[in-house]
């Protein structure tokens, strides 16, 4: 018999419980599983909010879901050249 929980507000799927739960599991895993977790947010729901709970209840040193959670919570990370003129180089001298 399967144990049954009831879904809980921060992880409706038991995504990030279960990414505790599995053994040898790699940092490409849950960033997968981080994803599918967050576009599985009740609709209101954000993951910034939702986050910090998650990691006091199942947050473990050295996991890495907790690397990728906390990763989460940090400064986005701008990627990618600027765009218009600014990203081309183009610029009139005056």
């Amino acid at each position: 018999m399967t144990e049954q929980t009831a879904p809980e507000p921060d992880d409706p799927k038991g995504l990030i419980r279960e990414s505790y739960r599995i053994c040898g599991v790699t940092a490409a895993d849950c960033r997968s599983i981080f994803l599918d977790w967050a576009l599985s947010l009740p609709e209101g729901r954000r993951p910034d909010a939702a986050i910090p709970a998650l990691l006091a209840r199942y947050g473990q040193p050295g996991h890495p879901m907790t690397a990728v959670l906390t990763e989460a919570l940090g400064r986005p990370v701008r990627r990618g050249r600027r765009g218009g003129s600014s990203g081309r180089g183009d610029r009139t001298e005056t």
